[in-house]
């Protein structure tokens, strides 16, 4: 998951370390959330041939699409009953609304976070720059 989809994966969440339950909670409310706005809205482009010529290799793609659409224009592997499922789950999302529910929860998940991890620790100074215990001598 972590090759493929990192850049859904880790815009959504960052790159923290979640290991509570409220955290697991939040980011399964989230992924929820993500799943449909990835296969309902947005639009991926398959790679259908690739073609090797000397040193320069053509790349040919499908139409982009969303998966929700490619599920609908399938028609042999997926039945009418999961189609049908698919267009009533489609029909009220709102995707402006999806991205604000997600947007809140990552930032209660990130506040959840940075609060458990408390402040950290500063860093030791023990002499200033400009104090020091001799004092340098001129050669004059």
């Amino acid at each position: 998951m972590e090759q493929k989809n990192w850049h859904i994966v880790r815009q959504t969440v960052g790159y923290h370390r979640y290991d509570t339950a409220a955290e697991l909670e939040l980011l399964n409310r989230i992924w929820a959330l993500q799943r449909l706005l990835t296969n309902h809205f947005a639009p991926q482009q398959k790679l259908l041939a690739k073609v090797r010529t000397g040193a320069k290799i053509s790349k040919t793609y499908d139409r982009p699409a969303t998966p929700f659409q490619r599920v609908l224009a399938d028609t042999g592997t997926v039945s009418r009953d999961v189609k049908t499922r698919l267009r009533r789950e489609n029909k009220p999302l709102n995707p402006a609304a999806i991205q604000r529910q997600i947007q809140a929860l990552s930032a209660e998940l990130l506040t959840l976070t940075t609060a458990k991890q408390g402040t950290k620790p500063r860093p030791v100074i023990r002499a200033k720059p400009n104090d020091s215990t001799k004092q340098p001598r001129r050669a004059s």
